[in-house]
This record gives C-alpha cells, sequence and structure tokens, in this order.
C-alpha cells in the first residue's frame, strides 16, 4: 500500500521540479559507475624500450597461455611461453626451429606465426577466436629485437623504494610527487582543491561512513586556518564510527552473514567477531597482527580468548544443516573456502583456479593450491553437525560470558545478559591430517599427498624458519620478502578512498590482473606501510591528506576524452555511497540514527513475504520477524544478513553478497535503485521524522529557512538560489496538493513506526516531509563528490 500511495503522490511533482532544478536524481541518473579500460583512451604508441610485465605478459596471457602457458594439461605442441626456458627452446616437433630466438624475429617461429595470412598456419587459431592487434604485433617484435628479455611478474618481486619524483607547491605529500609526474607525462594538470563543504563532507563519508554532524559543518566552515582540515582528520580518525566504516570492507573479505546459507538457511552468531573487527580498527590495531590473530589466534602462546574469537574470520564460510549430505565433502569445502579466501582477501591472487588443475595463467600448480590447503585442513571442524538445529554455532566453538564481558571481551555489545552467545573459531587436530592433491577437485579422488607450502613463485615455504601450520603461515604472509601482502592491502584501501584501485582488478595481482597504473607510488605505500608498523590509521591518514585526494570533482572535456575513468588522478572521483552509507546518511541527517556500537544484527522494515517466498528457511529463521524501537535505525552494517536473501534495499544498490570473499563492490545504476529511495519506509520515515524535527525547533521560522536548514544538513551546503526557489515552488505545491486532500497528508505522515507530533499542522509537515524526501533522492545525496 505504502508503495502504491507514493508512486501516486510523488511522480509527478518528482518529474517537475527535477526537471526546474537542473540538477540529477536518483530517479534518472546514479553515480557513474567506473569501469577500467585503455588508461584513459590517451593516444598509446610503441614505447622506446618494450617492457616484458608491463607491454608483453598482458599480450601473452590474454592470448597464448591458455594454450602454452603454466597449465599441463592443456598445454598444446608442448610449448610454454610463460618461461624463456620454454620459448628460447627447440620446438618439440621441429627440433631445428625456435619459437622465440632473442634479437631475431625473422628466426622466431611465434613471429611468422603471428604475421602470416595462412589461417591454418596463423595463431592463435581461428578456432580460438582471438586475434592479434597490429599494435600488439609491433610490440611483440620489437620485443624479440630488444632480446626478449623475461622478467618475473611485477607482482612477485619485493617492492622497493624508489626515490620520489620533483614535486612543486602542490604536493603535500609524497603521493602526491608520484601522481603529479604522472599527470605532467601525459599532459594533465590537477584540479583545484574542492570546495571546502564537499571535502568536509567527502572525508566525514570516507573516514566514517557518516555524514559531520551540523556541529562539525559550522565549525570547519567558521574556522580558517591551515590546521582546520588536519584537526577534523584526527577527529574523525578518532571516532567510533571509523571503526565501523573500516569494519564493513573486511565484512566483505570475510564473508561476514548471520546465516549459515545453504538450502536450509538458519541463525548463526559470529556478531562478536564482528564487534572484535570494529574494536581492532578503532584500536588502530597494526595489520600483521589484525591478520595474524584471525588466521592463527588459537595456535599463539597461551592465546587469550580474544586471539581465539579473532579465529572466528575463518568460519564465516557457508555451513550446510541438511540432513543426507556427505560429512568428508562439506568438510573438504569448508577448508577450500577457506584457503580461498586467503589467497583473495590477503595475497591478491585467483589460487582457486588450481583447484582443478593448474593454473592456466599463473604459475600455481594444483600441488601448490593443496599444499596451501593443508595448512587449513587440520582444523577440529566437522562438515556435518546433527541433522537436527545444532545452534547457532558449530564446533569447535568458543563461548562469552559475563565475565569476559567485564573483563577481555569488554568490546563485545551482549544485549540480553540472560542468554549465552557462542561463536565458531578454530581449533587444531593434535595430530597432522593428511593432504593429498584431489583429482579434479573432487574430495574422495585423492592422488599424491603434500605437506604444508606456498607457491614458490611468490616465497617459498621456508619450514625450518616457519611452523607447518596457520601460525607459520600467517609469519611467511608478514615476511619481509612476501611481495604480496602490503601491495594487496594498500591497494584495497587506496580504492576505498579513491574509488579505484591502482591496480584496479583489485582481487587479481596475477597476470590476467590489470598492470598498476602508478607501479613506483604502490611500492613506495607498500614499503612505507611495513616500515610503519603496519599502521592502518597512519596510512588513511596519508590518503586524506594528500592534494590528489583534496582535488575537485569537476570534470573537463580533456578528463572526459582522455582519461574517463580517473586513471591519473588529475581530479577526485565522484562515487556512489555504498548501500549502507546510503541508509546511514538518511538516518543520521533525520536525527533516527541509533549510534550504538556493535550487537547483535536487527531486522528493519522490509517487504512483506519477501523471506519466505524467496528464501524459505527453517528454525529462527522460517519467518521475517521485523524488530521495533531504536532497533529499526541501527547503522547498514547491523542490518540482518541472510545469505540466501540478502537485505533487499541493499542488494539493490550492490552490497556484497557475502556467499564468499569479495575485496570490491561493483556499482550499478538501476531504476530499481530510484523505486527504493522513492518507496522505501526508512526514508519516508525519516524525511518526517526531520521534517517534524524542524518544524518544532524552529517554529519561529520561515518555510525557506527550514528548507535551507534541511538542505545544509543532508548535503553539507547552502541551497544555490535557483535551487532554493525550486524547492520552495515544490513545497508550495505539495501543500496546496495536501490542502486539496487531507487524508493523503495523513497517509504519507503515517508512514513508520516513530512518533508522530499531534501538535504539529499536518498540511505544513506532509508538504515539508515531500521536499526533505525530494532531496534524499537527489544523486548529489547518493554520491561521495
Amino acid at each position: 500500500m505504502i508503495q502504491k500511495k507514493l508512486t501516486r503522490i510523488a511522480a509527478k511533482p518528482f518529474q517537475k521540479w527535477i526537471a526546474a532544478l537542473g540538477i540529477s536524481a536518483i530517479v534518472f541518473s546514479l553515480a557513474t559507475c567506473n569501469s577500467s579500460g585503455e588508461q584513459g583512451g590517451a593516444d598509446v604508441g610503441i614505447p622506446d624500450v618494450v617492457d616484458y610485465n608491463f607491454h608483453i605478459r598482458p599480450i601473452l596471457s590474454d592470448k597464448c597461455f591458455a594454450c602454452h602457458g603454466p597449465d599441463n594439461n592443456t598445454r598444446e605442441a608442448g610449448l610454454r611461453l610463460d618461461t624463456e626456458e620454454g620459448a628460447y627452446g627447440a620446438l618439440a616437433d621441429h627440433p631445428d626451429m625456435f619459437a622465440i630466438v632473442p634479437g631475431k624475429p625473422k628466426e622466431s617461429e611465434v613471429y611468422h606465426r603471428l604475421v602470416t595470412d595462412d589461417d591454418t598456419y596463423r595463431m592463435p587459431p581461428v578456432s580460438s577466436n582471438l586475434t592479434l592487434t597490429a599494435r600488439e604485433i609491433d610490440l611483440l617484435t620489437k620485443w624479440i629485437e630488444q632480446g626478449a628479455v623475461y622478467k618475473p611478474h611485477w607482482a612477485f618481486a619485493v617492492p622497493t623504494k624508489t626515490e620520489l619524483p620533483d614535486g612543486d607547491d602542490w604536493a603535500r605529500n609524497e603521493i602526491d610527487h608520484f601522481v603529479l609526474n604522472k599527470m605532467k607525462e601525459v599532459g594533465f594538470k590537477p584540479n583545484a582543491a574542492a570546495e571546502s563543504y564537499h571535502l568536509l563532507r567527502r572525508v566525514s563519508l570516507d573516514l566514517t561512513g557518516l555524514p559531520p554532524t551540523a556541529e562539525q559543518i559550522d565549525r570547519f566552515l567558521a574556522e580558517d586556518s591551515p590546521e582546520t582540515y588536519e584537526k577534523m582528520v584526527d577527529e574523525l580518525l578518532a571516532s567510533t564510527a571509523y571503526g565501523e566504516r573500516m569494519a564493513l570492507h573486511w565484512l566483505d573479505v570475510a564473508r561476514y552473514a548471520d546465516s549459515y546459507g545453504y538450502q536450509d538457511d538458519d541463525i548463526r552468531t559470529q556478531w562478536p567477531w564482528r564487534d572484535w573487527v570494529i574494536h581492532a580498527f578503532n584500536e588502530n590495531m597494526p595489520y600483521d597482527r589484525f591478520v595474524t590473530w584471525q588466521l592463527a589466534g588459537d595456535l599463539l602462546p597461551n592465546a587469550t580468548k580474544e586471539q581465539i574469537l579473532a579465529t572466528a574470520f575463518n568460519r564465516n564460510h557457508k555451513i550446510t544443516e541438511e540432513g543426507g549430505v556427505i560429512e568428508e565433502e562439506y568438510r573438504v569445502a569448508y577448508g577450500l573456502d577457506k584457503t580461498n579466501t586467503f589467497a583473495k582477501g590477503i595475497l591478491g591472487i585467483t589460487m582457486e583456479c588450481a583447484q582443478c588443475h593448474d593454473h592456466k595463467y599463473d604459475p600455481f600448480s594444483q600441488k601448490n593450491y593443496y599444499s596451501l590447503f593443508a595448512f587449513f585442513n587440520n582444523t577440529t571442524e566437522k562438515g556435518l553437525e546433527g541433522l537436527v538445529n545444532s545452534g547457532p554455532s558449530k564446533t569447535p566453538r568458543l563461548t562469552i560470558t559475563q565475565e569476559d564481558l567485564n573483563g577481555m571481551l569488554d568490546f563485545v555489545n551482549k544485549w540480553d545478559e540472560k542468554e549465552e552467545v557462542s561463536v565458531s573459531i578454530m581449533g587444531e587436530l593434535d595430530t597432522l591430517r593428511p593432504t593429498f592433491i584431489l583429482d579434479r577437485g573432487v574430495y574422495d579422488s585423492p592422488t599424491e599427498r603434500v605437506y604444508p607450502g606456498t607457491p614458490e613463485s611468490v616465497l617459498p615455504f621456508d619450514s625450518l624458519k616457519f611452523a607447518q601450520n596457520r601460525l607459520g603461515l600467517a609469519q611467511w604472509t608478514f615476511s619481509k620478502d612476501n611481495p604480496l601482502t602490503a601491495r594487496v592491502f594498500v591497494n584495497q584501501i587506496w580504492a576505498l578512498f579513491f574509488g579505484r584501485g591502482l591496480v584496479p582488478t583489485i582481487a587479481d595481482f596475477g597476470n590476467q590482473g590489470e598492470l598498476p597504473s602508478h607501479p613506483e607510488l604502490l611500492d613506495w605505500l607498500a614499503v612505507d606501510f611495513q616500515e610503519h608498523g603496519w599502521d592502518i590509521k597512519r596510512l588513511v591518514k596519508q590518503f586524506v591528506m594528500s592534494a590528489t585526494y583534496r582535488q575537485s570533482s569537476q570534470i573537463t572535456d580533456k578528463h572526459r576524452e582522455k582519461d574517463p575513468d580517473n586513471i591519473y588522478y588529475a581530479r577526485a572521483t565522484r562515487i556512489r555511497l555504498p548501500a549502507e552509507a546510503i541508509r546511514d546518511q538518511v538516518l543520521a541527517s533525520s536525527g533516527l540514527l541509533d549510534r550504538t556500537i556493535g550487537g547483535p544484527s536487527v531486522k528493519p522494515y522490509q517487504p512483506e513475504g519477501i523471506w519466505e517466498i524467496a528464501s524459505p528457511g527453517r528454525g529462527a529463521l522460517a519467518h521475517y520477524v521485523q524488530d521495533h524501537g531504536d532497533d529499526l535505525y541501527r547503522r547498514g552494517m547491523y542490518v540482518f544478513f541472510k545469505v540466501t536473501l540478502p537485505p533487499p534495499s541493499m542488494l539493490i544498490f550492490d552490497s556484497s553478497n557475502r556467499d564468499m570473499c569479495e575485496v570490491t563492490r561493483q556499482r550499478t545504476n538501476t531504476p530499481l535503485q530510484a523505486l527504493v529511495m522513492l518507496n522505501d519506509p526508512t526514508v519516508l520515515e525519516a524525511a518526517r521524522v526531520f521534517a517534524g524535527e524542524l518544524m518544532e525547533t524552529g517554529d519561529k521560522a520561515s518555510t525557506d529557512e527550514l528548507i535551507q536548514a534541511a538542505f545544509k544538513r543532508i548535503l553539507c551546503r547552502v541551497a544555490t538560489k535557483d535551487e532554493a526557489d525550486v524547492l520552495s515552488q515544490f513545497y508550495q505545491e505539495e501543500k496546496t496538493r495536501f490542502d486539496k486532500a487531507p487524508t493523503t497528508a495523513e497517509a504519507f505522515l503515517k508512514v513508520g513506526e516513530a512518533p508522530q507530533s499531534e501538535n504539529l499542522p499536518k498540511i505544513e509537515q506532509a508538504a515539508l516531509m515531500a521536499v526533505i524526501h525530494a532531496i534524499y533522492n537527489l544523486e548529489e545525496t547518493a554520491t561521495r563528490i
């Protein structure tokens, strides 16, 4: 009923005032997606020196490695082109011929196979539907002429700090030296600094996921000194909301959810681990300790309950409770999930490709994969733990007592003191469980036995230096010689603040991943991060204090033509807010937001019946039981996440599915997003409560002043005269409409459970509510500018 009423109420007025206002609204256009492609569309010629990593490997990986790469099972003609030994050696079928002869393209069979007109001879074969461009052929030819020098994959070489490029007065820290140098190479110059109000809103949303408060806005805009911005950054970093914002990314990496998944999708209680993640970020736990505790906290000497709780990270995968399944099949599946999450989320590599066969593009064999799997194959976890409601946690589990809450685990927000809370955690067997390579990845097809180890191409595992268990794996992960760990995390966090990664393929640093746009900067940041104790808050502050971050997002014709994806950071990137932040902004600006940190997840408004129809579950989740009171107004990260049916309004705004590790989210534009913002009871209720609060606290203020106050609190700036005039006109039109149909106004004001004051004039409140609702639907509202 609400949706039908609001469609009638909102559609025509919205179209009219949006057209007059001249600014995009969610109804018509959301923040643009950033797709990756050729760097900025800039003219690309043949470089003087052709580099294997940056020019040749991408061509071979895309066009050749499927048949002539690392996978022994699919290799054609016995030819490997991913190693110099294979490429330089004599061809198996023609011992007097060679694929590549360094310095001599005309004697190289690869060259002749690329330039021939004979379809039966040309490579790649016609059947592959792959072809090389003239530029790619020229690059390969010139590379062979220059000696066909192979190099280790750039991401598998230990990063080093290069000397800072020259900077100028624009640069505020080291980041800007690298960015400015790259801009100059391609003929760009930086944008001017963002307006103060845009910058304040940007940094507040980025650091806390919330808009600045009215007091922060007034204070920031009133102060005029070089230190003002840094003081605000420090204030935001010190707020508890910072930990929530950073934790949101890690929940995606860790595939956190409030249910088990699979068909019989019942409730589980991993939320104390979520409380720990928030706590860890707020306490600025160094990244090496943060990950080590999650991988192997239970294996630390005299492990504390906090360290053991951290290992719940490994147990966030889907778990079956269905009768008739084979216990061993699912025990293996859980280990594979842990392996894939570690590889993707922490190392940034696609190891899962080697579960069934040698990796086709990267130097990871099946043996490498199952050697890594062996670290996670020794847990006491079971594949199936009983067929009758085995509870909200699984063996091994940690029970949190009231004594824990009063002591070491005081950061866990346990709301109901009468009930125990238990969490699925890690535990190790006393004896080593044998691990085997599984033929085609099938759980009951063991072949060769393997032992805990890591891909040699990344960093060999030294069993004399590291124990062959998860703790040893964690130590290997943070070895100074590990080329991936620091690079990958720095890149993930960079993407959160700049809209894209320095390596755009955030989950793939391998051969099929994109090359870094600023390799020297990425390596400098990775080394600097390690040198300063893996300090996350320091890293984040580096990012937001840079002149690169503080630029205006104004886009010019040159930007649009030469660098539409903002690869060179000659402007700030406009980013559509994460799903949770869209909800949080509405609740925060309206005054409804409950800022309680942590605790069990909550169930706010949701379309009736969708839970039961789309995802029939059992037990506690057989039916959707909506919460009430303050629970309706918790932050988006606390909304109950059912694996088989994620929160619909958030899923529409591209939240993670949480059924597997995700290190980045896509951004889409769909009409459903407009419908959510127009009809979601949370948005409508927030507009109603906000309108009532403005009228009660500003009873002597004019309507135009109330509209301006709402606009400022939502968008952190004063509306221009044209904007204010259109909003004022819209208010008058809505007031006239409600005057003629007072029952429509009354229905409009009944949305949501928050108390409605009976002392306010209904017609005026409904009209002001409509205006605030319209502001919530602006593209600018849903966009970090």
